[in-house]
């Protein structure tokens, strides 16, 4: 018998992940799966699993045997052998074997050798070139697969299944046979506001493939080199051989790359320049194309040329048809779209108009078009659509069953995130946590589980796959994503199973490796902390961004103003006694005794963040990101308590005054103006560190770079976050927009009246709250020193 073998046992961690499933999970068909219960972890979790009862030892004597149908530069032997060294620093032996001395993986290709059993999809042909058979035994283990995609997702499975413990390798004696239930599994990378170097974003594909995603939508907007466009290209800007360089990349990892461009909606990045303001389907709004100008089409049809140029090979294309709201409503001395709409019948047929000649232009040209078959579209407008579209979402038993029969296929469309500020809602605030309350929802993974697993589109629309979306739009950071992107995907490929718990827990280990600790609990903690950071701020009329145009429910007119957030500030003292109109803290007492609840919530994230930054064996980087939320959540609850310090100030100045200790009045209202200096620093400390990290894999966000300029002009209907600013102060935006430097001047003229009339020196230095340059908080200089 080859290596180690044993009998399968549980160990004491593995007993206690069963307890928790058994006592807390939903009611799904399978509370734990047999991987999971005898201590393994596979994201997506196999289709079918029987495991015998002895596990076996992987070590250096073993050898990799390439069969049938697999050549050396096969990207699975390839990613196998990096896969072993990387994560378990084990290399397989090559050459013949010599009698029993050691074991055999095996690795072959034989087009009909893996059958497939039941699924969602029709299309076989494309799940059986995704399936695999892998047969682990004491002393082979043979991977067979039908295609070479197959046999690099057995490899994944492999590389997953794969458990060290007490200094060896363990895997299951036993059989696995596997194959998707949906063709393809996308997730949406938004890079519109933000673009990583080109090898970060071959990283992020090559993660993507670990879990078996197979489709990547890329949203560049402005940071692409267009030929046909070139004053919408931005600072910095993927050229086409960077494109086709990551696209090729994706493409030997099984991954299609697929182009995303917006159209007719969601074009603030086209139509703020003065090159295509003509464009606009009303003169006074950035948001939306005329569909009835040809020049339109003129326009975007060379932007597709210019990304196919730059994507040869691949398949798909996202044409983004995403909330078009103002279709058919047009009529002025630009845009006649009303006209047009009332010719055709209903704005939804001049939407699906647009939809057939953009579409039909990139099905000419070799590429499936994904598009967004949504409002103002009804059920029998979806007649007027060329039957080779996909529907990226579905809609219920109104639309789904038509657009089967129109014979257009479907995507289940999920969100890992959507308005989520900083970290996306994967454990979410009770109410009774909450200043503002809202609805309920089940938390993003659960969620998307529920929706792709049971979802009436099964039974009524013709799927073909997943969508599982993130918006950048709000500013967050991709690193954040992944927990929803493995787990929302794994429902595509195995609906139903495992449980949503199982599959996190299963996500924690896999990603940062089985040494790192309470990793559920950091996520936990980080989400509880980016909610109460929003939580913690009230919203009013905003005065720093022009109005909105309109909205889902039409035009506005007059515009009305955005909204930003705010916060209730201290009363500005008297002039003559120094005394406050109302007690701030009083005022504020369940928003501050939230923030200190929250503020020992963020000793414990903080604390369990650098353990796991020194234990965990994979995703460092991910984990410094993380510890720059945490603190730009933790600097709000310190501003918190600044707060309250400062009201004390005040009081204790009052207080002086009204026994004529000027002197002691003067100095509790010079500390209160120190206090906020200090809370400047704190807040420039936690946005120097957020910046400094996440520009390790971003390129900057500038003015002006590479001979370009970024033209700064916001969207007159959406809100992105970080757009709001040119560069990364988009993070402290809130901030820098709150009339704090006005307060602080106020009570600094009062100081100065008062003191004056007291004989005791004016205070001349101003506070520019606005100043975001870094200096370093007492928080900060004390981590450096330790």
């Amino acid at each position: 018998m080859t290596g180690m073998v044993r009998k399968m046992t549980m160990s004491v961690g593995a007993l206690i992940i069963l307890a928790w499933y058994l006592a807390g999970s939903r009611a799904h068909p399978s509370t734990v799966s047999a991987l999971l219960s005898r201590g393994y972890t596979v994201i997506p979790q196999p289709q079918t699993v029987q495991l015998k009862g002895r596990e076996f030892a992987l070590g250096p004597g073993w050898r990799l045997d390439l069969a049938r149908g697999v050549s050396q530069d096969e990207i699975a032997v390839e990613d196998l052998k990096e896969g072993l060294a990387s994560r378990f620093h084990l290399a397989l032996a090559t050459g013949a074997g010599r009698g029993h001395e050691s074991g055999v993986i095996r690795m072959s290709i034989s087009p009909g050798s893996v059958k497939i059993g039941d699924a969602t999809d029709r299309n076989r042909a494309s799940l059986e070139k995704q399936a695999y058979r892998l047969d682990l035994g004491l002393e082979a283990i043979n991977l067979a697969a039908n295609a070479a995609p197959g046999l690099f997702y057995g490899v994944e499975t492999l590389l997953q299944l794969i458990k060290s413990q007490g200094g060896s390798l363990w895997l299951p004696e036993g059989e696995i046979v596997d194959w998707p239930d949906l063709e393809l599994r996308e997730i949406y990378w938004d890079d519109a506001h933000h673009l990583e170097r080109l090898d970060v974003l071959k990283d992020a594909i090559r993660r993507a493939a670990f879990f078996k995603i197979n489709g990547f939508a890329i949203k560049l907007e402005g940071h692409f080199q267009y030929q046909s466009a070139p004053a919408l290209v931005e600072p910095y800007a993927l050229s086409p051989a960077e494109l086709q360089e990551l696209t090729d990349y994706a493409l030997r990892r099984h991954v299609e790359l697929v182009p995303y461009l917006d159209g007719p909606s969601h074009i603030a990045f086209i139509l703020k320049h003065p090159e295509y303001k003509a464009l606009r389907e009303y003169p006074q709004s950035n948001y939306e194309l005329c569909t009835t100008n040809p020049d339109s089409y003129k326009l975007l049809f060379g932007m597709y040329e210019d990304l196919l140029a730059g994507n040869k090979g691949g398949k798909y294309f996202h044409l983004s048809t995403d909330e078009p709201y103002y279709v058919g409503l047009a009529d002025n001395p630009q845009c006649h779209e009303a006209p047009r709409a009332r010719e055709l019948g209903s704005v939804g047929k001049l939407l699906a108009e647009f939809i057939t000649k953009t579409a039909n232009f990139l099905h000419d040209r070799g590429r499936t078009v994904i598009f967004w078959g949504e409002f103002p579209l009804r059920p029998d407008d979806i007649a007027s659509l060329p039957q080779h579209l996909v529907n990226g979402e579905v809609y219920g038993p109104e639309f789904d069953p038509v657009f089967k029969t129109r014979g257009i296929r479907q995507m289940v469309y999920i969100s890992t995130q959507g308005e989520e500020r900083l970290f996306p809602d994967y454990y979410l605030l009770p109410p009774t946590e909450r200043l503002h309350p809202r609805a309920a929802s089940p938390g993003r993974v659960p969620g998307m589980f529920e929706h792709v697993s049971y979802g009436a589109a099964r039974q009524q629309a013709d799927l073909m796959g997943v969508v599982d979306a993130a918006w950048a739009d709000a500013g967050l950071h991709p690193e954040t994503f992944w927990l929803g992107y493995a787990t929302g995907t794994a429902a595509g490929w195995h609906p139903g199973s495992p449980a949503p718990e199982e599959s996190m827990s299963a996500f924690y280990r896999l990603f940062y490796g089985p040494s790192a600790v309470n990793v559920g609990r950091v996520y936990q903690l980080l989400g509880r902390q980016a909610q109460f950071w929003a939580d913690s701020w009230e919203r009013g009329p905003s005065a720093a961004r022009k109005p909105i145009f309109g909205w889902s429910d039409g035009i506005y007119s007059p515009p009305r103003p955005a909204s930003d957030q705010t916060l209730p500030l201290p009363p500005v003292p008297s002039q003559d006694s120094l005394s406050l109109g109302f007690d701030w803290e009083k005022e504020n007492a369940r928003r501050l005794e939230l923030a200190e609840k929250f503020m020992q919530e963020s000793d414990e994230l903080l604390d369990l963040l650098h353990v796991n930054l020194e234990r965990a064996e994979f995703n460092h980087y991910n984990l410094e990101v993380l510890i720059s939320i945490a603190r730009l959540c933790r600097q709000n609850l310190l501003m918190f308590r600044g707060l309250a310090r400062i009201n004390r100030f005040l009081k204790s100045a009052g207080e002086a005054a009204a026994r004529h200790d000027s002197a002691r009045a003067v100095a509790a209202l010079d500390a209160a103006l120190d206090l906020i200096e200090e809370l400047r620093a704190e807040r420039n400390a936690a946005l120097r560190d957020a910046t400094g990290t996440w520009y390790k894999t971003w390129y900057p966000r500038v003015l002006e770079a590479n001979g370009r300029r970024f033209l700064h002009e916001l969207d007159d209907v959406k809100d992105h976050a970080p757009d709001r600013t040119v560069d990364m102060t988009y993070l402290v935006y809130r901030q820098l927009i709150l009339p704090f430097g006005e307060w602080a001047e106020r009570v600094r003229a009062v100081r100065n009246i008062y003191a004056g009339s007291n004989g005791i020196p004016g205070r001349d230095k101003k506070i520019d709250w606005k100043d975001t340059a870094p200096a370093l908080s007492r928080e900060q200089v004390s981590d450096e020193e330790e």
